[in-house]
């Protein structure tokens, strides 16, 4: 009975630890953020897209198209603008555990399986804006098709670093009926390279 008590009593402290720390990188990722329309802009680009995709004439599809380019650019220059700032944190708090659960003190328990959110951001700055630069000259609804995968990917980052690997895949999953590896495959193949040397995928 002693050790059962004892059992609970450790569980309960590390659920404790892990909720604190999880609230802190909550509220330390959302201080950079809230400065910024990251999230609405994404949202606007989302409805944009099923909107334009949606319009089976070319001609019709053609101004929302163009109106949605102006929304991409801000978009990519307000994530780059938020990357260069959360760059200032502290290692330490940016160190993102690559464990597929979250655990109290992981990161510094485990200091070779993290990576540094700040270099992933970086990455996923870099990514979005050669996706709204459109080099390739792909099409709008390939472009769109790409863009959309490197803002999931940014997304199942910051949701990595405030919870844990599988949460955020869940969310992912659960958001936009996508799976973390359908939007590895879907990325450009730059991103998946730079990506994947980081957080080990």
């Amino acid at each position: 009975m002693e050790w059962t008590v004892l059992l609970m009593m450790l569980m309960l402290g590390g659920l404790w630890l892990k909720t604190r720390d999880q609230a802190r990188r909550v509220a330390l990722l959302g201080r950079f953020l809230q400065q910024h329309q990251i999230e609405k802009l994404m949202e606007e680009l989302t409805q944009g897209y099923l909107r334009a995709l949606g319009e089976s004439d070319p001609e019709r599809q053609a101004p929302i198209w163009n109106r949605l380019d102006a929304r991409e650019l801000e978009l990519s220059n307000q994530f780059s603008r938020f990357a260069a700032d959360f760059a200032q944190v502290p290692e330490a708090d940016a160190r993102v555990s690559k464990l597929p659960l979250a655990l109290p003190f992981a990161t510094r328990l485990f200091p070779s399986a993290t990576f540094d959110l700040r270099q992933a951001l970086a990455v996923h700055a870099h990514a979005i804006a050669d996706a709204v630069q459109n080099r390739g000259g792909l099409a709008p609804r390939d472009k769109a098709y790409t863009l959309s995968a490197e803002l999931f990917l940014m997304q199942h980052t910051c949701h990595w670093y405030c919870r844990s690997r599988a949460v955020a895949s869940a969310r992912l999953l659960a958001r936009h009926q996508t799976s973390y590896a359908q939007v590895l495959a879907a990325v450009a193949p730059a991103t998946r390279k730079a990506y994947g040397a980081l957080v080990g995928t």
